[in-house]
């Protein structure tokens, strides 16, 4: 072999160890592209890995629910600042708000910041729950519901849309706004189940005013609710274990229009036109009745109810007698210790 034919062949060899090499690093090439993962390409300051990141549970904090925890509906008038407070886990920051209306879950306003326990309430009367926003998610919270009052500024001399009301001293005298009430809640048929509190439901403040017509509109306090329920919960606690203990309650009287008031000659101005009275019957005992003596043991914890929570205070009155079929308690909110019998 000549020296010509040694080079030629030892260049081929060359070229095929050239294309072998070739090869095999495109092989490593594909394998590396293949189970490599890419890092991922973030913002300063946003999470590790913002696409995986889930959204941040959110319910409202315990002192939401009232001193009693079971207060379930909070009241406002449009556009009102709100004390909503929220647990958050996660980042709170990332967050928006908007309410949705309770009947449809449509949106019933823009989308706003979360900036802390404030928040603003819609802009028209009605009930919403409030949906917690992110981009593209959405989560409603369920937990409470914010009732949107109609003001009370609406009222066209006695009646509001049709449903009548009548006027309240306050109008007639010329007496200050704080003794009238700041709004109505509007109550259309649907509305009468919800509820408000563990125990207590809207229909149970619906005025027993024999008008038919639809919406009809009532004065609710959070004070009075918040109050019947600590009620609820001392009366238990005297049965035994309260998360085990049902006590069957009966609403006699909630809210009543001024006019309907005025039917009975005995009432005069009484804390139910203002939406902070209720008479109630409850069987404290748990022997399937509603005695004098159930109306005894609620009293008694009314009282250590008003001792442990002053701001509470209220009137409480005992009715019994022939002249009342059930036995029952009248137990308002009004600010002031007042006590009677009827």
């Amino acid at each position: 072999m000549t020296g010509a034919d040694r080079r030629q062949r030892r260049g081929g060899a060359g070229r095929r160890d050239h294309w072998v090499t070739v090869l095999i690093f495109c092989f490593a090439a594909l394998a590396v592209i293949e189970f490599h993962e890419p890092p991922t390409v973030r913002l300063l300051g946003a999470p590790a890995d913002a696409v995986q990141v889930a959204f941040p549970d959110a319910r409202p904090s315990i002192n939401a629910y009232g001193s009693s925890g079971e207060v379930r509906v909070q009241l406002a008038l449009p556009g009102q600042l709100v004390e909503y407070p929220l647990e958050v886990s996660g980042d709170p920051t990332s967050l928006g708000y908007q309410w949705v209306r309770m009947s449809d879950s449509l949106p019933a306003d823009s989308v706003r910041l979360l900036g802390g326990a404030t928040v603003v309430a819609p802009p028209q009367p009605g009930f919403y729950m409030l949906s917690l926003v992110r981009g593209e998610e959405r989560r409603v919270v369920d937990e409470l519901t914010l009732a949107v009052l109609v003001p009370f500024a609406q009222k066209l001399g006695g009646q509001l849309n049709g449903y009548r009301i009548g006027t309240y001293l306050a109008e007639r005298l010329g007496a200050r706004q704080s003794e009238r009430p700041a709004g109505f809640v509007e109550v259309a048929s649907a509305d009468a189940d919800l509820a408000l509190t563990k125990h207590f439901k809207l229909s149970d403040f619906i005025s027993h005013d024999n008008q038919d017509t639809w919406p009809r509109y009532a004065a609710i306090s959070p004070k009075l609710l918040d109050k019947l329920e600590l009620v609820m919960t001392r009366l238990a606690r005297q049965r035994g274990d309260s998360s085990r203990v049902a006590l069957r309650v009966a609403v006699h009287s909630g809210f009543r229009t001024p006019s309907w008031n005025l039917t009975n000659r005995f009432a005069g101005d009484s804390r139910h036109q203002y939406g902070d009275a209720a008479d109630v019957a409850i069987d404290a005992n748990g022997d399937g009745r509603f005695t004098l003596a159930d109306s005894r043991l609620v009293a008694l914890a009314v009282d250590a109810v008003e001792r442990d929570y002053p701001e509470l205070v209220g009137g409480l009155g005992l009715y019994s007698g022939p002249k009342y079929p059930v036995p029952h308690v009248h137990i308002d909110a009004r600010g002031t210790r007042a006590r009677w019998r009827g």
